[in-house]
C-alpha cells in the first residue's frame, strides 16, 4: 500500500503530541539481550496507546547480528480500544521504516538552525532509506544533501527511493565523514556497528543538529559534549542509550522530543549550541501509522481475516 510522506509525519506528528497532551500511553521499551554472546541476539517489546486512533499496540521485534536484515523479525498487533476487539496483525518492518524517517523528519524541523541547507545521512539500512525524502519534504530549502555508506545494496535502495519522491534533485554521496559532518548543518547517523569513525558531536560546526537514530556510530561522548541535549524518551534512552551516559551512569537531557514539538521546552539555548538528539522508536509513533497501513489495505481487500478464538 502507498502512504506518503507527509501522511506518515502527519500520523507520527499527532501521536507524540498527544503523548505530551497526557493522552497517551508509552510506557518504557522493554530490552532482552540473549544470553548466547556468540549469536548477538537481542528482542525488544513496546506496548502503548495511542489517542489519536484510540488503539492499544503490542510490538514485538528479534534480531541476530546487526548486519543482517533476513534476521530480523518485528511484529505489531492492534486491539480498537472502542470495540474492544482485535483489528490488526502485522509485519512491523514497513512501520518501522516509515516511522522512524518521519520522526527524524520532525526533529530536524523543529530544531535545525532557520537557515540550515545542508543534512547528511550516514548509514545506508532500512530504517535509513527514506530519511532523505521525508528531510526534503518538512525542510524544502535544503540545498545540499549528503549519503554515506558503505554497502552496495543499501546505497543504491537509498538513492533510488530519493528519486522516486525528488526526481529532480540531486544526492550527493560523500567518502570523508568528518569533512562531511562539518560541513552539514544537520547529521543523521543511522548506521549500526559502523564502519566509519565514531561520528563527534565536536565536528560539527555551532548551531548544528546531530541526530542520532539509535546508532552505534555515534561516539559516547556526543551526549555530555551537547549544549543542548534532547531525546525522544528519556526512558529509553537509559534502555538503548546507556552507552551515552557518564561515569556515574547518568545521562543528561535538556528536554524530551514530545515536550519540544509541542512548544513546552525550547530546541536550544542559544543560536550557536550544538544540539544532539537521541532518537529511539516509540510505539506510540508505530501505532498510528501501522493503522493508516492497515485500513489503506483492508480498504483495497488485502490482508485476511481470521478468527482468532471463539
Amino acid at each position: 500500500m502507498r502512504i506518503s510522506p507527509a501522511e506518515v509525519i502527519s500520523a507520527v506528528r499527532d501521536g507524540y503530541l498527544a503523548l505530551a497532551r497526557g493522552e497517551s500511553r508509552c510506557p518504557t521499551k522493554l530490552m532482552m539481550p540473549l544470553p548466547k554472546t556468540e549469536r548477538d541476539a537481542v528482542s525488544y517489546s513496546m506496548l502503548g496507546y495511542d489517542a489519536g486512533c484510540e488503539h492499544v499496540g503490542f510490538k514485538t521485534s528479534y534480531r541476530q547480528g546487526t548486519d543482517n536484515p533476513e534476521k530480523y523479525y518485528t511484529a505489531i498487533s492492534l486491539y480498537d480500544d472502542t470495540t474492544g476487539l482485535p483489528f490488526a496483525l502485522m509485519d512491523c518492518h514497513r512501520v518501522g521504516a516509515s516511522r522512524t524517517p518521519a520522526t527524524t523528519a520532525l526533529i530536524a524541523q523543529a530544531c535545525a538552525a532557520p537557515d540550515a541547507r545542508s543534512a547528511l545521512l550516514i548509514g545506508t539500512g532500512a530504517q535509513a532509506h527514506n530519511t532523505l525524502p521525508y528531510l526534503l519534504t518538512v525542510l524544502p530549502g535544503l540545498e545540499r544533501l549528503m549519503l554515506f555508506g558503505t554497502h552496495p545494496v543499501g546505497i543504491r535502495n537509498c538513492r533510488d527511493t530519493f528519486r522516486e519522491h525528488f526526481p529532480d534533485r540531486e544526492l550527493e554521496l560523500v567518502e570523508d565523514v568528518p569533512a562531511a559532518v562539518a560541513d552539514a548543518d544537520v547529521a543523521v547517523v543511522a548506521s549500526g556497528r559502523a564502519a566509519h569513525p565514531k561520528v563527534q558531536l565536536s565536528w560539527m560546526k555551532p548551531g548544528g543538529l546531530m541526530i542520532s537514530v539509535s546508532s552505534k556510530g555515534v561516539a559516547s561522548s556526543a551526549l555530555r559534549e551537547a549544549d543542548y541535549a534532547i531525546a525522544t524518551s528519556e526512558g529509553q534512552l537509559g534502555v538503548t542509550g546507556s552507552r551515552f551516559a557518564a561515569e556515574d551512569g547518568t545521562a543528561r537531557i535538556d528536554a524530551e522530543f514530545p515536550e519540544v514539538l509541542i512548544g513546552r521546552k525550547p530546541v536550544r539555548r542559544s543560536a550557536d549550541d550544538r544540539v544532539f538528539v537521541f532518537s529511539s522508536g516509540m510505539v506510540i509513533t508505530d501505532i498510528p501509522v501501522a493503522h493508516a497501513l492497515a485500513t489503506k489495505a483492508i480498504a483495497a481487500g488485502r490482508g485476511q481475516r481470521v478468527q482468532l478464538w471463539s
